[in-house]
């Protein structure tokens, strides 16, 4: 497009963003939210607030952190102090963890200067709000909060502002094998955290039936950059036949207080028209509604052994493969993009899309159609191949 065409489309900014991604370490759980505010800058009009802490924001945090614990009383940890300048219809924030809410305390001018405020908190559990009592004062100082975690109930009775489910998402533009889509060359896949005895069901497995498998070998969360961590993550699940899935933190109760939530696993796996095997969050209903299709999920036990014969059976049937994956792949792209979360949060607000954001939704359906025709010519092709007479 036109630069000059795009800039007359965008008019001035109207959505002011906060981005924390100087201030805290390239750890590679912030990949998505990072994708996120990069496909946001791309379908709207967007100034970008970044700014980097000073040398005693260390310090400042523990003492920030350790005084809200007892009250109610939000104190800046070391961010140079920002004021807003403009006007803008919106300003929004995405705080990964619930202590990126103090960098907000930097702010000045905010609420004079901002028609809305919107913050998008990912990750708070239930169970941790007696301890972050200044957090959730500074949280209750928005219009609208956006929650990532179905149990929000209790953060609802205690914030000022109007509370708002809203999954996860992914740009399925990156993570779409089509329209070239490459070879499946790696059998199975597994990103993070896993479960002992299927780790080592699928190690077996790699070695006696000759299979790729391909796991995290360290314990590092830290990448050297993030944008290629997350370019390296979309081409290896594109290559790959099955992804290993679970609840976020599912082997650490304590940390959850029992909460089965989900967060960006099962996306990560299903754009790029992986075959999800493994666990569903238990009684999640928000879950059920977004993967609502046959076979999106695979089931098996994360004790158990189970998962290679499980594989074997997938294997005998390519025709349900094939299906999988295509709904695995539209689904993503017809849902499930970063855009559609965006255009989620202006309509909450009462904005209205630019149209960079319809281009981009255009962008994926005319994908999502690429992706069921050639899924048709390999049904056809399939369907030959089973009717030819054995020689």
């Amino acid at each position: 497009m036109n630069r000059d065409i795009e800039q007359g489309q965008r008019g001035k900014p109207r959505i002011l963003l906060f981005s924390h991604r100087n201030i805290y370490d390239q750890l590679v759980w912030r990949c998505p939210f990072r994708e996120f505010e990069r496909i946001l800058q791309e379908v709207d009009s967007v100034d970008l607030l970044a700014p980097e802490p000073t040398n005693w924001y260390r310090h400042g945090k523990r003492v920030a952190m350790r005084l809200g614990e007892f009250v109610s009383l939000s104190i800046n940890p070391g961010i140079p102090t920002i004021k807003v300048e403009r006007e803008y219809d919106m300003f929004i924030t995405v705080c990964e963890k619930v202590s990126e809410l103090l960098h907000l305390k930097s702010l000045k001018g905010l609420r004079d200067k901002c028609k809305t405020t919107v913050c998008w908190l990912p990750e708070f559990y239930v169970k941790d709000i007696p301890v972050y009592k200044s957090c959730v004062e500074v949280l209750s100082q928005f219009d609208y909060v956006i929650f990532m975690f179905v149990a929000n109930e209790p953060f609802k009775a205690i914030i000022k502002g109007q509370g708002q489910y809203l999954p996860a998402g992914i740009d399925t533009l990156r993570f779409c094998p089509y329209p070239n889509p490459p070879t499946r060359s790696i059998d199975v896949l597994s990103i993070g955290r896993r479960a002992p005895a299927t780790h080592k069901a699928l190690l077996r497995m790699a070695s006696e039936e000759r299979k790729l498998y391909v796991y995290d070998t360290i314990d590092a969360l830290k990448a050297y950059d993030l944008e290629e961590h997350r370019l390296m993550t979309a081409n290896l699940a594109k290559r790959s036949r099955y992804f290993i899935v679970s609840p976020g933190k599912f082997d650490q109760p304590k940390e959850t207080g029992g909460q089965s939530e989900f967060g960006y696993r099962y996306f990560e796996a299903a754009a790029p028209g992986t075959i999800m095997i493994g666990m569903r969050p238990f009684n999640n209903k928000e879950f059920d509604k977004i993967f609502n299709w046959q076979d999106a999920v695979i089931e098996i036990p994360f004790t158990s052994e189970e998962i290679v014969s499980t594989i074997r059976e997938l294997d005998k049937e390519p025709e349900r493969q094939m299906k999988i994956r295509q709904t695995n792949i539209t689904q993503c792209l017809l849902n499930h993009d970063w855009v559609y979360r965006w255009e989620a949060v202006l309509g909450l607000v009462g904005m209205q899309p630019l149209p960079m954001l319809q281009s981009r939704k255009r962008a994926l359906r005319d994908l999502a159609a690429t992706v069921k025709e050639d899924f048709v010519q390999r049904q056809v092709l399939e369907h030959a191949k089973s009717r030819r007479p054995a020689l």
